[in-house]
């Protein structure tokens, strides 16, 4: 066999693997002409390479990110260095379908790049060779890895029962207003309740039933308060709420607002109509305060003189 027959054959098996491999490759000129489109482009865009020989890469598909991508190519040509690009930084270059039927989890392919240069006999780089690598699965798993430690984080924060932030999380956020409040000099006010009888509810109708009147509860405090104040359920049937940028009459007017709203509510458990009532407890944020658990404790001690003075009513802590 001839040295021809030798390059001939070379350059065959050199053009079935840059056809066949499971990458997609397009080789560009200078002017971004395209002058391999292999079979990997093919399949994903639908396009047969023989109708992109020579035509524009941007000219063709003008939905690319031409400055960012031509952008990289001209630093390939001018530095003969290589340039990448992941999916994180761009989730894809072209927009290709993703083939996945079995989970079907996206609907796009990721994909990352590589750019490399092509010298000729020169010694100048006359060409580029663009390569994208499907990343798909390596992007939903990562995608799905955050969305777990996310919901880890979030039932972390979470009361199981109500949906609303648990005790430490519900502190962290007091513990953070308290903070801001020397900066802000806006007013905030702090409510904390309890179910009244409570243990009566269990022992009558049992903890289930106690369980539901919790939940109901919540769920009237979530219907009361804005979006941004902060509830959280501080332990048994006692929850608080931060009311923002609200004075102590707001948080009086918003206390009674939910001791009504409880009031007014019927519980059926099991065919049992359950009735209840909460007393509650309001001191507003002040700077004679030196820890957030002093402002904690003004409140919880106005919760107490509600008790004390019959139940079912709100309590203003007025400093005596």
């Amino acid at each position: 066999m001839s040295a021809l027959d030798d390059g001939i054959s070379e350059m065959h098996l050199l053009l079935g693997i840059i056809h066949n491999v499971d990458v997609g490759l397009v080789v560009l000129d200078r002017d971004y002409r395209i002058k391999i489109w292999n079979h990997f482009m093919w399949n994903h865009s639908g396009i047969n390479p023989v109708t992109l020989t020579d035509k524009n890469l941007f000219e063709e598909f003008p939905e690319l990110p031409v400055q960012w991508l031509q952008k990289k190519l001209d630093t390939v040509f001018l530095l003969n260095n290589r340039a990448f690009s992941s999916w994180q930084q761009r989730p894809y270059i072209i927009r290709f379908n993703s083939y996945n039927p079995i989970t079907g989890r996206s609907d796009t392919m990721h994909q990352n790049m590589t750019i490399f240069p092509l010298t000729g006999i020169s010694g100048e780089v006359e060409h580029v060779c663009l390569m994208l690598y499907d990343a798909t699965d390596a992007a939903l798993d990562e995608a799905a890895l955050q969305s777990a430690n996310e919901e880890l984080d979030r039932l972390g924060r979470t009361d199981g029962l109500t949906g609303l932030l648990n005790r430490r999380a519900w502190e962290n956020h007091l513990q953070t207003e308290f903070k801001r409040f020397p900066r802000s000099k806006q007013a905030s006010t702090l409510v904390m309740f309890d179910i009244d009888h409570f243990k009566k509810v269990n022992d009558t109708y049992g903890h289930q039933a106690g369980d539901e009147v919790i939940r109901i509860t919540s769920g009237l405090l979530q219907e009361t308060k804005r979006e941004m104040d902060i509830a959280g359920r501080y332990g048994g049937e006692e929850f608080c709420v931060i009311l923002l940028d609200t004075d102590s009459q707001g948080g009086i007017v918003f206390a009674e607002r939910l001791r009504k709203a409880v009031e007014a509510t019927r519980v059926t458990y099991e065919g049992q109509e359950i009735r209840f009532r909460i007393s509650l407890g309001v001191a507003e944020l002040n700077k004679e305060l030196n820890h957030h658990t002093a402002w904690l404790e003004q409140a919880d001690k106005a919760l107490y003189q509600s008790k004390e003075s019959g139940r079912n009513r709100t309590t203003l802590h007025t400093g005596e």
